[in-house]
């Protein structure tokens, strides 16, 4: 644990390699089984037609050497930055065939100071084939698995249209902690239909799970998609951020101490936001949330048991 109230990211990787690392999203322009209609072509409700990255880079038509190369450049000026991970982060990045993902994977390796590979995936689009592809990258890099669960409860992710249940989601834990490969599981607070109790029981969920780190993001609303709908039907309000802030702080409490918290909020487009404003000042949020600790006195691993 770190002097925070909470295991953070970077905390996490300065404790390996004793500096700063710093991860370059990448674009690989993968589909997604819940887009092409294998099995869905309507995706997640608040999931654009990008994916959940920006999609920046595939649009302008950047390889992944050269998307590489950006991202090395504006990490060393911005950050200082000498080491990097390569984070395949739009839409499936095990979507392929494993030859296909190999060749994607050691183009964003080859480059001098990558030490590092995460992959964001679904639990429905992993098997041993690709798992195996993944660990024979340990031996020279640190390598992360990122699962989409979103919630543990099975109502939620069908009406989110998440295209899984809590089932597969268990099934593909199980299976990547079989090859040793660590798993960081993206969670969604304030997902329609969900009350506090509800998001604080997929929490305690995940605090029983051989999972290794958690991102925690806030919904918002994106142009196009069947949420916005939903939004501007009045069907959805969005949490204020003091109502967030609070949840993050309650999901974290009930969390082991060990486990990295790699992300506590989005990151929208502005010119593709539709609400709420306030999750475009994450440096405010970011700081509600540490102050919130404070004020409450409290700190990761509070309420795990």
């Amino acid at each position: 644990m770190s002097d925070k109230a909470y295991y953070d990211y970077n905390t996490y990787l300065r404790s390996i390699f004793g500096e700063r690392v710093q991860k370059i999203p990448l674009d690989a322009g993968m589909g997604c089984p819940n887009r092409d209609g294998t099995i869905s072509e309507k995706g997640c409700i608040y999931c654009d037609s990008r994916g959940s990255g920006t999609g920046a880079w595939i649009r302008h038509g950047l390889s992944i050497p050269e998307q590489v190369r950006r991202g090395r450049e504006f990490a060393l000026r911005r950050y200082g930055a000498k080491k990097y991970i390569a984070y395949f982060q739009s839409f499936t990045n095990t979507y392929a065939s494993p030859d296909r993902l190999r060749d994607l994977y050691d183009q964003a390796l080859e480059f001098p100071g990558m030490v590092g590979l995460s992959v964001a995936t679904r639990a429905d689009c992993v098997n041993r084939e690709v798992l195996e592809l993944l660990r024979s990258y340990q031996k020279d890099y640190l390598v992360w698995v990122e699962y989409g669960l979103q919630s543990a409860h099975d109502e939620t992710l069908l009406r989110i249209n998440r295209g899984h249940d809590l089932a597969c989601f268990e099934q593909a834990l199980a299976l990547t902690a079989e090859f040793g490969i660590p798993v960081c599981v993206h969670v969604i607070l304030g997902l329609p239909g969900e009350d506090k109790e509800m998001m604080q029981a997929t929490a305690l969920y995940l605090s029983r799970q051989p999972v290794h780190g958690v991102k925690i993001h806030s919904l918002y609303v994106v142009k196009g998609t069947p949420l916005a709908q939903a939004y501007e039907a009045g069907e959805y309000r969005c949490l204020e951020r003091d109502e967030y802030v609070d949840l993050v702080v309650d999901f974290i409490e009930r969390l082991p101490a060990g486990i990295v918290i790699q992300r506590l909020t989005g990151d929208p487009i502005k010119a593709e936001l539709v609400a709420p404003k306030w999750t475009l000042e994450k440096s405010i949020t970011l700081q509600l949330i540490r102050d919130a600790f404070v004020r409450r006195r409290t700190r990761q691993g509070r309420f795990f048991r």
